[in-house]
């Protein structure tokens, strides 16, 4: 999205902030989008919360593969923190999390975390701006989208907002962003529903519930449009206070951390009653480019592990009160950063921009397991080499919709994500058939390896389509080697890679049993 389009828009939206407690928060109203998902979970009052790492999570940081670890010792030294500080997870000794993070580590133990490892997109964008834009809109990278990835559903849907909102019936706002930023996630195909307010006779007019005439004009109409959104905002946000007003938080947050702050608020108003179904929350400070570890209290201690830990006890404060508050089986969230970092570390101490991270999706009702494989790590890394995603994000957006919201999966393919994408199985409940990731014996190392013109990659089909992908170092889709349906049993594929350039490239299989990937050299 361009960002004049997102300003645009954004001034269209009714946006009144104010403060509970000191905090600022801002109200959205009922864009289609969130009124048909609201609708879709209205039988059982589900909620997820969207948690933002702006600028860009190192999940190789967070979570670690200890089945590479001799490799990441030759990449990232000097950020790398030691394998016995490592935080085991149970059932997993090949993967930890770092140690700041002992609240999710013990919310995973207790089956209350989800891991998705390697999540990203095809020919992955590093600029900050434009791949939050693709997350948020659920755009390809090369695919320029004026909306957000739910707010294309629900504006079909519910068509004529906001005439006739808030009313009975929808007496409160269907989204609640904490903070100062507007989500294009929640803007619809023709406009947002947030407008900051701070001219003192705009706010009289919400107050007094008046709308000064307009000129009939095309930027009269446009007037008197924004002026009643503003009307709209108002009223929502007395149900709101309404909400927060009623109930008390059960459990102790912890303190100096504005991502507990802004959760202690989301806790406060779903157990005040608000039929708000989606909540955006965020923590910046992610872009860790330097001094992401100490310079002198061991890699476990810096920038980036503060950060951790305000994640981590933040949503570990969260749960708890959820659940002290009693609301906990019907509300979920995640953590997501517009990318990762690169393999390789820098010499300042810290991470460059780069692909696929984890994602972590936490809750009562999530399935306890972590989804897909560590990460390969080549034995030499370069300063561009990076990892490929084994699981594009907007099959996390296809299985929230389908199998938290319980959207119709036709709807979830062509009017929201624009293209089918597989679930997951992310939730205790879901739809979804594949594996958490194919069998290691399914896609066997290519030989030679390291090549120079020419090389074998087995694989074993279990039977229908399959897909077999080559990317270059940076997570680059270079080629679909293979996309067809295939017999059950082993096959192989000779790859011919002579204009190839020398250095580090991944190959993944995808079957209707899951993926997994393989590292390849070229010489």
């Amino acid at each position: 999205m361009k960002r004049k389009d997102f300003l645009e828009k954004s001034l269209k939206a009714g946006m009144l902030p104010f403060f509970i407690n000191g905090m600022r928060f801002q109200a959205y109203g009922s864009t289609p989008m969130l009124k048909a998902i609201a609708e879709a979970s209205a039988k059982n009052g589900k909620v997820f919360v969207l948690i933002q790492l702006s600028g860009g999570n190192d999940g190789l940081n967070t979570i670690i593969p200890l089945d590479q670890y001799t490799n990441l010792a030759n990449a990232r030294n000097n950020v790398l923190i030691q394998d016995s500080k490592v935080l085991t997870l149970n059932g997993f000794s090949g993967t930890g999390m770092h140690p700041a993070m002992t609240g999710l580590r013990n919310m995973f133990n207790d089956g209350k975390v989800n891991i998705v490892q390697s999540v990203g997109y095809p020919n992955p964008n590093f600029s900050h701006f434009r791949a939050t834009d693709i997350w948020h809109s659920s755009s390809d990278s090369n695919a320029f989208i004026n909306s957000g990835w739910a707010g294309r559903y629900l504006e079909t849907i519910y068509p004529g907002f906001p005439t006739g909102y808030p009313n009975t019936n929808e007496p409160d706002p269907l989204a609640i962003s904490i903070g100062f930023s507007v989500s294009t996630t929640l803007m619809g195909p023709t406009a947002n529903t947030g407008m900051a307010i701070t001219d003192p006779v705009s706010f009289y007019q919400l107050v007094t519930g008046t709308v000064d005439p307009a000129p009939n004009t095309p930027m009269g109409h446009e007037l008197t449009y924004v002026r009643l959104v503003l009307q709209q905002t108002q009223e929502y946000n007395t149900t709101v206070k309404a909400a927060a007003q009623s109930v008390s938080n059960k459990a102790t947050y912890p303190s100096n951390n504005e991502l507990a702050d802004q959760l202690k608020i989301v806790a406060n108003l779903i157990a005040g009653g608000l039929k708000t179904s989606i909540y955006t929350v965020s923590l910046g400070g992610f872009d860790t480019h330097s001094a992401q570890v100490s310079a002198s209290g061991g890699n476990e201690t810096g920038a980036h592990a503060n950060l951790l830990k305000k994640v981590s006890d933040a949503i570990a404060a969260f749960q708890s009160d959820l659940e002290q508050l009693g609301i906990a089986d019907r509300v979920a969230g995640m953590t997501y950063s517009e990318f990762g970092r690169r393999i390789k570390s820098n010499d300042s101490r810290g991470t460059d921009h780069g692909a696929a991270a984890p994602l972590i999706v936490f809750g009562t009702k999530v399935n306890p397991t972590i989804i897909g494989s560590n990460p390969t790590i080549p034995s030499s890394v370069n300063v561009d080499d990076n990892m490929p995603m084994q699981y594009d994000f907007r099959q996390i957006y296809a299985s929230i919709l389908v199998d938290w919201f319980d959207t119709p999966a036709t709807s979830a393919d062509n009017d929201i994500l624009l293209k089918h994408f597989d679930t997951l199985p992310i939730f205790k409940t879901s739809t979804s058939v594949n594996k958490y990731q194919v069998d290691n014996q399914s896609l066997m190392q290519n030989y030679p390896n390291p090549f120079t013109e020419m090389t074998t990659i087995d694989f074993i089909s279990p039977g229908g389509m399959v897909e077999l992908r080559l990317y270059d170092n940076q997570g680059r889709l270079l080629s679909v080697l293979v996309k067809e349906q295939k017999a059950k049993g082993k096959h192989s594929y000779v790859l011919n890679g002579a204009q190839l350039p020398p250095g580090n490239y991944y190959y993944q299989l995808i079957t209707a049993n899951g993926q997994i990937g393989r590292h390849i050299i070229k010489q």
